[in-house]
């Protein structure tokens, strides 16, 4: 971590060289970012936050949960609590999973070991973003929005199976009730929460549209139709963005789907800032989401095949 921090200071400094050299274009950067997130995320993501937070609120969703609780746990080795994870995590998107499941390690309800678990196939993209920003908005069909996010939800399942003996060094086993508890929010709570949420995605997305644009010279080493996926790999809509203006529509919907998957570099360090007090391996996490994206890429190519 040391050492990542070293890196990770150097190329902040690099960034902020670039800007205060050709501020001008950076600027602009930043603008298109926020261009990407009002045009391609908000109208889509915003009224489905809200939504999913009053339904959450009401406690439909937990209870639609319990239903799916014991072939869950089963299927993945995993206390029922993570039936209504995964559901949450699909429904809300990133980073939503890895969060819910560090709260869940921190107040006492699971081991880290089964947080370990969890977070291989708790930490997914919604649909919104899927089939509305990069179906509908990115790649002008619905269809192929619908057959990334199919895609992507097995992906997270399989993936799910891959890990289901994984155990932690230092495991410390809990003791958990059958459903976590929630207190309902109020609509003044939940429009602050979905206005903060939606704030925190555009910052993102921002930031991480600078950070692409000063890799440009890195980027421009390589030849133009997998540029989107190396973008992709760092921030997903500038990605998705790209892969849609140059690709194929099929070539494009695989790609689109492992960058989703795999949740690019942004979501990442979102999700690791949440799992952070779990202390999870860096490296452990990411290969949960190369694994994932892999998986839910083959199965995009299988579904393909009759579309």
């Amino acid at each position: 971590m040391k050492k990542f921090s070293i890196f990770l200071s150097i190329f902040i400094l690099y960034v902020i060289i670039c800007m205060v050299v050709q501020p001008t274009i950076y600027m602009q950067e930043a603008l298109n970012g926020f261009k990407a997130w009002a045009l391609n995320v908000l109208p889509c993501v915003l009224p489905f936050i809200f939504l999913t937070k009053i339904l959450s609120s009401l406690g439909h969703v937990q209870s639609f949960a319990k239903i799916f609780s014991k072939p869950i746990s089963r299927f993945f080795n995993c206390p029922p609590h993570a039936s209504f994870v995964f559901f949450m995590s699909i429904i809300s998107g990133y980073p939503v999973g890895a969060k819910m499941t560090a709260d869940l390690y921190l107040s006492g309800q699971i081991s880290k070991a089964q947080a370990y678990r969890m977070t291989s196939f708790c930490s997914t993209s919604g649909p919104m973003f899927i089939i509305g920003a990069v179906g509908a908005g990115m790649l002008k069909s619905s269809l192929f929005g619908y057959v990334i996010f199919i895609a992507h939800v097995l992906g997270a399942i399989i993936n799910g199976f891959l890990y289901k003996n994984l155990k932690a060094k230092e495991d410390d086993v809990k003791i958990y009730s059958n459903s976590p508890q929630k207190q309902p929010l109020s609509i003044g709570d939940i429009v602050n929460d979905s206005a903060l949420s939606i704030i925190a995605v555009a910052t993102i997305i921002a930031i991480f549209f600078v950070f692409i644009r000063s890799l440009a010279p890195f980027f421009n080493l390589f030849p133009v139709s997998i540029v989107g996926t190396l973008e992709g790999l760092i921030e997903i809509t500038k990605g998705c963005l790209d892969i849609a203006s140059i690709l194929p529509l099929k070539l494009a919907t695989l790609a689109c789907t492992f960058v989703i998957s795999f949740g690019g570099l942004s979501t990442i360090l979102q999700s690791l800032t949440m799992l952070n007090k779990l202390k999870m391996p860096v490296s452990l996490f990411i290969l949960q989401k190369i694994t994932h994206a892999i998986f839910a890429t083959i199965v995009c190519g299988f579904i393909l095949l009759f579309v």
